[in-house]
């Protein structure tokens, strides 16, 4: 089985790959972000150990990188010791799995193997309403070959329309899918990022596929 470990801690990436090479992985070692991610780019591998903090290009970016390109390699993030944020940044940029510093071999191993098996997943599938592209897995957004920046939330919101295209969506079923069932604020918040959504998706590009549908709620059009 090969491994790629994206490490810039010299001696520790040695030892990594000295103990893997015991249990018969064959590694290859990159000590900055762009290494790591040419060397990912023109190899294949079974799994990806990448480091967060690394030089020329951090972890996130290049996890980010491969899975814009396609490359779904199960890949292990290694962060920060109580790093709750790089946890859960890790996983949002399409890590598999995540170990904070410092950790036990044992336990490193034991959850290499377990992404091994499991094998690299299919990219999933995104959702094409006419030129607009929403990608869940990514939680991003094009026009055409133009990326648009979008916060969680509106994000959360155009994925609850796009999941309908063509459909009414009623603010209610907009509250529940990008807040949840408990939110007991004003549900007028919806209006709000139905605002916003349509100056990033429509009006820079001369479309109309997001409408107000009176009384009822929403609709995102294919043809709009």
């Amino acid at each position: 089985m090969r491994v790629l470990l994206v490490e810039d801690e010299r001696r520790l990436a040695e030892l990594i790959k000295g103990g893997l090479a015991g249990e018969g992985f064959a590694v290859d070692i990159a000590h900055d972000g762009r290494d790591g991610l040419w060397m990912a780019s023109e190899n294949t591998y079974d799994v990806i150990v990448l480091d967060v903090m690394l030089p020329r290009m951090n972890g996130y970016t290049v996890c980010s990188r491969l899975r814009e390109a396609g490359d779904w390699t199960p890949i292990m993030m290694l962060t920060a010791k109580d790093g709750v944020h790089d946890e859960a940044e890790a996983l949002d940029t399409g890590a598999d799995d995540y170990l904070s510093k410092p950790f036990s071999y044992v336990v490193l191993l034991a959850r290499l193997r377990a992404l091994v098996r499991r094998g690299g997943r299919e990219r999933p599938v995104s959702i094409a309403v006419g030129d607009l592209t929403v990608d869940p897995a990514g939680l991003r957004c094009r026009r055409g070959e133009a990326l648009i920046p979008l916060t969680p939330k509106e994000f959360a919101v155009l994925y609850g329309l796009a999941r309908r295209v063509g459909e009414v969506v009623s603010k209610g079923d907009l509250l529940a899918q990008a807040w949840d069932f408990a939110y007991d604020g004003d549900p007028n918040i919806v209006e709000v990022y139905i605002s916003a959504l349509r100056r990033k998706i429509d009006l820079p590009f001369g479309r109309r596929s997001l409408v107000t549908v009176r009384g009822a709620g929403y609709r995102l059009d294919e043809k709009g």
